[in-house]
């Protein structure tokens, strides 16, 4: 297939907010791809080759100007081909072995084409075409039953390779698509709750749970073999050997378990989230020890579970790991529901979860079955642009942009951010320092007074609440906006969204007024 095919695609999805507009334009795509050009393909519509990052930037980019093509004749093939050989590039000489390639990719590129290459390349492609968007497609391509579809992606944890199955397998092979250990899967996620009443009105009889200020990790264990994914699916098993350790004394062969881990102090409190993400994050184990807490259980044994109600999965979790629950009760009454929420408070963690235990383990999905309740307000942001420091800060990115998720493009651009506030508070000199060498390698052009950045870093800020705004496209602004922590744990398309920050306006904020 034409990579032109894609541009022209990817433009019509741009230049629409109808869902099944988006959903008709990818699936004609999809359609006309062969079985090798499958993954590609999606690597592309996603601005996630399956390569991996390519370690190219935008002032590199952007300078592989001249000439370009007149005409399309860029395949699929050939620019998976050109990114396999960019990431294989090592050793002396390879900067300007690179330049070279990406020299003969632009001038066999249409001007057109090369500017979308650069959006995929740096990862700042706002097409909408998110990855619900791209499942619906593939279905329609497909001609297959959209749960099925989401439920194979779920399981597998691979958007590429669960497109390649439901377009040239069977309706029996895409059926098969199923848990398998050792193999991440995408992770349920939660919404929000203003209070532990509110929750429990929704959730009925639900387990509460403290919420910890921790890394979400998925454990897996087959025999004698443990690996650890971060809530991104990245593995991490290297750098946890005391959790490879717990693992391999629960009494079970096979298992799949979902928690959190983080760091406690000598006196058996949690440390700050920053502690428990440099260890988490470091290469090797260190001094400070991370502990497992296990809320939830996907597969023991042979026997999956994800389909079955919370409240089965927690007496399997009881049964072979008791010892490394997270602390939680099982209750339908506020009075006692909010008393454990102090509890959780007073121990210092961020609030409670509270868990229908009639449901089912949804990956991917932000539903009512699971709500977090915190009583300070904390949101995840993506960093649009940063600004020079001056003064002590002179030398250093200061002043972060900082973006909501807009998913159907109410206010900007479909699947893009809307921009909700600026702040510089809350950043010591060691934040300072790496966001200064993290933003600089993300350039994607200017802003006033500094760059703009591909928006994939996740920030989580503090607000002491919003205002109206007619200054930010989304109608709503943020009011003493300070730095807790940045999340590098979580991507962007699990930021909050507009609705979430415009939902604490007086009257609720509808998505429909100014």
């Amino acid at each position: 297939m034409l990579f032109a095919e894609i541009e022209t695609a990817l433009a019509a999805v741009t230049n629409t907010r109808s869902r099944l507009a988006k959903i008709d334009a990818l699936a004609a795509v999809l359609r006309g791809l062969e079985p090798d050009e499958i993954e590609p393909a999606i690597g592309l519509l996603t601005a996630s080759p399956r390569q991996g990052r390519l370690g190219v930037g935008w002032r590199t980019l952007s300078t592989r100007g001249g000439e370009h093509s007149e005409t399309p004749s860029l395949t699929v093939a050939d620019i998976d081909e050109t990114f396999s050989r960019l990431t294989g590039i090592g050793g002396s000489g390879s900067a300007a072995a690179r330049t070279s390639l990406l020299d003969e990719l632009a001038q066999r590129a249409t001007a057109g084409e090369w500017n979308l290459l650069i959006r995929i390349m740096t990862g700042e492609l706002r097409t909408g075409a998110l990855e619900g968007v791209l499942l619906d497609a593939v279905a329609r391509a497909a001609e297959r039953d959209g749960a099925a579809v989401r439920r194979a992606a779920m399981l597998s944890g691979d958007l590429g390779a669960t497109a390649r199955v439901a377009l040239t397998g069977s309706e029996d092979e895409l059926a098969a698509v199923g848990l398998i250990v050792l193999r991440g899967v995408q992770p349920m996620l939660a919404s929000t709750a203003t209070s532990v009443r509110e929750a429990l009105e929704v959730a009925g009889r639900a387990s509460v749970e403290y919420k910890l200020d921790g890394a979400r990790v998925q454990v897996h264990r087959h025999g004698d073999e443990v690996r650890v994914f971060t809530r991104t699916l990245a593995d991490v098993t290297h750098r946890v050997p005391e959790i490879v350790e717990v693992a391999l004394s629960l009494p079970v062969s096979d298992v799949i378990l979902d928690g959190e881990t983080l760091s406690l102090d000598e006196d058996g409190g949690p440390r700050p989230f920053q502690d428990t993400m440099a260890r988490f994050g470091a290469e090797t184990a260190r001094a400070i020890a991370l502990r497992p807490w296990f809320f939830d259980i996907l597969h023991v044994d042979g026997r999956d579970l994800v389909d079955e109600p919370l409240s089965a999965r927690l007496d399997e979790l009881e049964r072979i790991a008791a010892e490394w629950r997270i602390p939680a009760i099982l209750t339908d009454d506020a009075e006692q529901a909010e008393t454990f929420a102090r509890d959780a408070l007073s121990a210092g963690h961020e609030g409670v979860m509270v868990k229908g235990l009639d449901a089912a383990y949804t990956a991917g999905r932000r539903g009512k079955s699971w709500l977090k309740v915190k009583p300070v307000h904390t949101f995840d942001l993506v960093v649009m642009g940063v600004e020079r420091g001056s003064g002590r800060r002179a030398g250093w990115f200061s002043n972060l942009h900082l973006g909501a998720r807009d998913p159907d493009g109410v206010f900007g651009d479909p699947g893009g951010f809307v921009m909700v506030g600026k702040t510089f508070k809350g950043l010591t000199d060691e934040l300072l320092t790496w966001q200064t060498a993290h933003f600089a390698e993300r350039e994607t052009g200017e802003v006033p007074g500094g760059i703009r950045v591909v928006p994939d870093t996740v920030v989580e800020i503090a607000i002491d609440g919003v205002q109206r705004s007619v200054r930010y496209p989304g109608g709503v602004a943020l009011r003493f906006a300070r730095v807790k922590t940045y999340r590098s744990d979580k991507t962007a398309a699990e930021a909050d969204t507009i609705d979430t920050l415009r939902a604490l306006l007086p009257g609720g904020g509808a998505a429909t007024e100014g």
